[in-house]
């Protein structure tokens, strides 16, 4: 029996030396609280670039994508109702639309297409749906959109009109959306 006992012995001897242990790696163990931390930041400073260029992303599809586009439309309607008078015309109001027979100043050379200095009977406001809120020097208090144009006489029979569209405000408050229109105009024969 002691022969048993000794066998017994080296078992238990042999299941718990180091020897037949199965090692533990330092990969097996699991991440640390550090590793997640680094990994966080590491996240965070990545999602934070991403939130800034979503945000540019936004800004520019707002103003170039919807704004711009809407202030051409507006000056393309604008050329439209001035391209619709005869060549004289210089007493339509085309202010208003469409344009009254009297009042106004038709194709007469004048005005100006800088929106800070816009000329009476050569200028006129829009709101944020594109109705109209009529002319004037004095801006509406609900304006968004602001159009002013002027016609010039480069040669003899031959008239240049111009018509520029500024918004009042844009998302970030820069790239204001601005479109001009340029065309010209000939006298009949």
């Amino acid at each position: 029996m002691a022969d048993a006992a000794d066998v017994d012995a080296g078992v238990g001897a042999a299941v718990t030396t180091p020897a037949l242990r199965r090692p533990v790696l330092a990969d097996e163990r699991g991440t640390t609280l550090i590793e997640t931390a680094i990994a966080s930041g590491i996240l965070l400073v990545m999602l934070a670039g991403l939130l800034s260029m979503g945000t540019i992303a936004t800004m520019h599809t707002e103003n170039q994508g919807h704004l711009a586009p809407r202030t051409t439309e507006y000056a393309q309607d604008k050329m439209e109702q001035l391209l619709a008078l005869a060549y004289s015309d210089a007493q339509s109001d085309t202010v208003q639309f469409p344009a009254a027979t009297s009042g106004g100043t038709g194709l007469a050379v004048g005005g100006s297409t800088n929106p800070a200095t816009p000329v009476n009977g050569y200028v006129d406001w829009l709101a944020n749906d594109g109705s109209l809120l009529g002319g004037g020097t004095n801006k509406p208090s609900t304006w968004f959109y602001e159009r002013v144009w002027a016609i010039t006489t480069p040669s003899t029979n031959l008239k240049q009109l111009s018509v520029t569209v500024t918004v009042r405000s844009s998302v970030g408050g820069f790239m204001l959306a601005k479109s001009t229109l340029v065309s010209l105009k000939t006298a009949q024969f």
